[in-house]
């Protein structure tokens, strides 16, 4: 067991959140396998299958103490939010070490009873064989696990009419060293030579690659389109840490440094940059710095004032909550009183609870796999990204999020130099548009125009993603 306990100390040290990458989720995998094979080989007692995991974990959790983030954070189970941070963060951790390591004892100890003589006469018996198939399913499981985490990520290529690759087109998914951190990204558009248009995802810890895959193929015939994900998403989560450098000022020069990588990529003087919800915000303070850098700056669910906006989302679902009779969550908004919030999960109630924030109709060409977590199920992620995505969404929140409060554009940003374009949603909650026209009309830039989608809410590019297309090709491209 001192062996077992070491092994979990190491791994707390090296990878506090646990394995991020498809190469750290099959080293640790074999390792603790081959772990348990020795146990196994090692000691006679049956118990060892179950004391070695909690050997394990146990000296795990304790080394990663000092790491935070609701994945990693004590385990809560009252919202789909705590489950999911469960699942994404401990759960998989456990699939991928713990179980493999107990099949390893398991296997250790078949083969040193059947060294010892003692093989054949246990399989005799009906419970024996019963015991040695449990052990054959078992190991095929970790089998297939691994052939899963195996599976690479791949993006198809741009078709041409005869069903090849189009020549001049662009279609990879690539990585960039941003920040000193290797991140990654979307690179898709039917021409090479076309306009680039780097696309930053909301959250903050959301990716967009996926959401852009299934709803942003219209906007490849007319731009080189990049989809950013950004530090601590997606496929750039092992970027998370050091999470003391994961600022909001980080992430802005990130945002540059993409931007200028894309620039010179691509041979452009100036990008396209569309922001989603927390990437309007981190799309405002780019542009601001260094508007000689975009040709526009499209704002989608703009936001303004976080903090404002929180509460006012906040009395908007306490209001539904009490008029519709919905009780229990009535009560928890009532428990947790006005944001901002300490602990990050309280905030799902206030923000995403509200079904008037979804329920409306939406365009025609709308496809529901552009929502999460069902936008995650795309081949441009591995297995290891795809479970690990749902975890770096809220462990990244919880990071930035709190750097958001003091935030106030109608009082930080009274002017860009650049055009500006604002699309909204006609079911957007009043408490992100009242405050995204406010600035609006304040706003000076050399041009700029705000447009409401009807049947769209915070996200009218997923809503209604044939409009937006239209909206960026009409109307953005030819003033800009």
């Amino acid at each position: 067991m001192v062996l077992v306990a070491a092994a979990g100390l190491v791994t707390g040290v090296v990878l506090p959140r646990g394995p991020v990458t498809t190469a750290q989720s099959v080293t640790v995998l074999v390792v603790c396998a081959a772990l348990g094979l020795l146990v196994g080989l090692r000691t006679a007692s049956r118990w060892v299958v179950l004391l070695a995991p909690l050997v394990f974990a146990a000296a795990f959790e304790l080394v990663r103490v000092p790491a935070s983030g609701p994945t990693v954070d004590g385990i809560h189970l009252g919202s789909v939010y705590s489950v999911i941070a469960l699942l994404a963060g401990r759960g998989f951790d456990a699939v991928v070490m713990y179980v493999p390591l107990a099949v390893g004892v398991v296997w250790g100890r078949l083969l040193a009873r059947r060294a010892a003589g003692d093989g054949l006469r246990a399989g005799r018996s009906a419970g024996g064989w019963l015991r040695f198939a449990a052990a054959v399913v078992a190991a095929a499981l970790v089998l297939v696990l691994t052939a899963g985490l195996l599976r690479p990520a791949t993006t198809a290529p741009i078709p041409g009419p005869d069903g090849e690759p189009l020549p001049g087109s662009v279609a990879e998914l690539t990585t960039v060293e941003v920040g000193g951190h290797e991140q990654a990204l979307m690179l898709r558009g039917a021409d090479a030579d076309n306009p680039v248009l780097l696309y930053l995802e909301g959250g903050p810890g959301g990716t967009g690659i996926g959401r852009m895959r299934v709803a942003g193929e219209a906007l490849e015939e007319d731009f080189t389109v990049a989809v950013w994900d950004q530090r601590g998403t997606g496929k750039s989560i092992s970027a998370l840490e050091p999470t003391a450098t994961l600022t909001v000022e980080q992430m802005v020069t990130d945002t540059l440094a993409v931007t200028d990588h894309l620039r010179e990529r691509f041979g452009q003087e100036r990008i396209y940059l569309v922001g989603s919800s927390w990437g309007s915000t981190l799309g405002v303070l780019a542009v601001q710095r260094a508007p000689e850098k975009y040709h526009a700056y499209v704002g989608a669910g703009q936001m303004v004032d976080q903090q404002e906006t929180d509460r006012r989302m906040y009395a908007e679902s306490l209001a539904w909550a009490e008029r519709t009779g919905a009780e229990n969550l009535a009560a928890r908004l009532r428990a947790n009183g006005p944001p901002p919030y300490e602990d990050m999960l309280a905030y799902p109630d206030a923000l995403s609870a509200n079904p008037e924030y979804r329920d409306f109709p939406h365009g025609e060409d709308y496809d529901p796999a552009s929502e999460y977590p069902a936008s995650l199920f795309v081949p441009e992620y591995t297995l290891t990204e795809q479970v690990r995505g749902m975890g770096g969404i809220l462990d990244t929140f919880a990071v930035l999020y709190p750097q958001l409060q003091e935030t106030d554009f109608r009082r930080d940003v009274p002017a860009l130099e650049v055009p500006v374009f604002v699309v909204e949603g006609a079911h957007e909650s009043p408490g992100r548009a009242d405050l995204a026209r406010e600035w609006f009309e304040r706003l000076e830039a050399p041009q700029k125009e705000l447009v409401v989608f009807d049947r769209s809410g915070h996200t009218p590019h997923f809503d209604e993603p044939g409009r937006f297309h239209e909206f960026l090709v009409d109307t953005v491209l030819p003033r800009t």
